[in-house]
């Protein structure tokens, strides 16, 4: 509905209310009728402006359920002023009046059953190997932030603008990031009149630079008036329920889109549950609304990072109900608040697709364990929830960043952006490590559940196969990875090398193919005796390193 004729209705309706229709004197018919008027008349002018202001600035959606406080103090002056039966009825409109206002307020204290159904997800153990071939979208937000402000040179009128919120995509198949052009200022956007464009960045490679794509646009989130995105999708779609900031799409050709969650409260005026998204295109304002399964293919964030972080704090608080959240905690866990976007992390699969991570955590203070994390498809908002191997304690985000912060304290170093991976069979933290001045210094990876082995190094993939070294010189078993092809080869020992790692002994040796293997004690216990000129049958994952990882091995005169 228009919100001029919406903000009528509502002053006709406040007026009819609020002024007396009979009263305890009796003027004469014509004084009467021009009293009533004039009166009406005057509640209507005062009434209207004040409710379209209200409306216009906080953008509110416009339903009948938006306007309970304002029925509440209606009601309550139009019995005050009211004499006789007149009275009665308008005492009893304020006193449903006032309990529609009480179930609102205190919806929150009863729909906690319902929040947690509707965020109930599906569970498993431990996500799937990570294929080390890849390069994981690690790119710390804070430093892509910084590299665009260096190259901010390329917009054209400079100081008309600033940088907008930045979010990751993948654009043409590449992970990049994606920051909007916005006015810097009212009087910015006035001179103005549009934004020059957006900037993209590599989200896998640290050494590329920024780029600004030239596409004006005109409905922004800095624009003012009719032209801000966020009231120009209100005045589209009046009625509808948006949670989450507008964010910037890009399609594969470079065309930006403003996009924007709506879906429905989940009782009274109270939680939220996602059913589709309304999509802007800023350049002439033209909006369409998708249901969730009819999004675009190019839109990957279709779910905003608001409404998952809100999802996950349904599915983490609300298991046995409201004040079991908030006294005997029974079974709560707090999803983490050390994701880059609204308490999120973006990252995508091997297919391509974008998901957002949160860990989870106890209540009780002190307790740096991860209870479980969870992966939300960020275009179904469908979730997943990994209890990770029950038998072993795995450590929280906040738990790696400390550790970060203790291995680089001389330097004042800090880890960004910490996400749980499954390298090699073993749940890993991997997270960029940033200096005081934002920028990026290398990639930590530690094991969540044995802390004691962590590496760091200049790109995610050396980190990556550092890592792997690590872990078999700890003594764990390390696993293939789901695209990592599995060979076997038959040869002659040429060289080997042992070196004792607490119970376990890691061998590396050299076939007369001139590949060099790495096996594990733990894993082929007959390992050990392995000698120069052996002959041996390996099996072996052919993931590309100079030292390939074995699963099995036979030494001939040993089996």
């Amino acid at each position: 509905m228009n919100i001029l004729l919406f903000s009528i209705i509502v002053g006709l309706a406040a007026a009819l209310v609020i002024f007396p229709i009979t009263s305890s004197k009796k003027p004469v018919k014509e004084e009467k009728k021009n009293n009533l008027t004039g009166a009406m008349i005057g509640t209507i002018i005062c009434t209207v402006p004040v409710v379209f202001v209200f409306y216009y600035i906080t953008n509110l959606d416009r339903n009948i359920s938006s306007i309970w406080i304002l029925a509440i103090i209606v009601t309550a002056i139009g019995a005050f002023f009211a004499t006789g039966k007149e009275r009665l009825i308008k005492l009893v409109l304020f006193l449903v009046s006032l309990m529609i206002g009480i179930f609102i307020l205190s919806a929150g204290l009863f729909n906690s059953d319902e929040k947690y159904q509707s965020s109930k997800m599906a569970e498993k153990t431990e996500i799937e190997s990570f294929d080390e071939k890849e390069t994981p979208a690690s790119v710390p937000p804070k430093f892509a932030r910084n590299k665009m402000r260096k190259s901010f040179g390329q917009v054209p009128n400079t100081s008309f603008y600033e940088l907008g919120n930045l979010q990751i995509q993948k654009v043409d198949g590449k992970y990049v990031y994606i920051a909007p052009v916005e006015f810097s200022g009212l009087f910015k956007w006035w001179n103005g009149d549009v934004t020059p464009g957006y900037f993209t960045l590599s989200a896998t490679d640290s050494s590329a630079n920024p780029k600004f794509i030239k596409s004006e646009m005109s409905y922004t989130p800095s624009s003012y008036f009719n032209k801000n995105v966020e009231r120009h999708m209100r005045s589209s779609f009046p009625e509808y329920i948006f949670y989450g900031d507008p964010q910037l799409e890009i399609d594969d050709d470079g065309k930006p889109f403003y996009i924007r969650s709506y879906g429905e409260f989940i009782s009274a005026r109270n939680g939220f549950k996602v059913e589709g998204i309304v999509v802007t295109d800023p350049e002439n304002g033209n909006t369409k609304k998708y249901l969730i399964k009819d999004i675009p293919a190019f839109i990957d964030g279709a779910v905003s990072p608001e409404t998952v972080s809100l999802q996950n704090s349904y599915f983490g608080n609300y298991v046995h109900g409201f004040w079991n959240s908030k006294f005997g905690k029974k079974d709560v866990k707090l999803p983490s608040d050390e994701g880059t976007e609204a308490n999120v992390s973006p990252i995508f699969d091997e297919n391509g697709d974008m998901f957002y991570f949160t860990d989870f955590t106890s209540p009780k203070e002190g307790v740096d364990s991860m209870l479980g994390y969870s992966l939300t498809d960020a275009r179904t908002g469908k979730a997943t929830y990994y209890t990770g191997n029950l038998e072993e304690s795995y450590m929280d985000s906040e738990g790696a960043l400390e550790i970060i912060e203790k291995k680089f304290i001389e330097k004042k170093w800090d880890g960004e952006m910490p996400v749980l991976y499954n390298f090699y069979g073993e749940a890993s933290w991997l997270t960029p490590v940033l200096d005081s001045n934002g920028f990026l210094q290398n990639y930590f990876i530690v094991s969540a559940a044995n802390p004691e082995i962590s590496v760091y190094a200049n790109t995610p993939n050396a980190a990556i196969k550092q890592y792997k070294t690590a872990l078999q010189r700890g003594g764990g078993t390390v696993d293939g990875t789901s695209n990592a092809e599995e060979k076997q080869i038959s040869g002659t020992v040429l060289r080997v090398y042992k070196e004792k790692v607490g119970d376990y002994t890691t061998v590396s040796f050299l076939l007369d193919n001139r590949m060099s293997y790495i096996v594990s004690s733990e894993s082929n216990p007959l390992a050990i005796y392995l000698k120069e000129q052996d002959k041996v049958n390996v099996t072996y994952q052919n993931t590309g390193e100079a030292f390939l990882p074995v699963t099995e091995m036979k030494i001939e005169g040993l089996e």
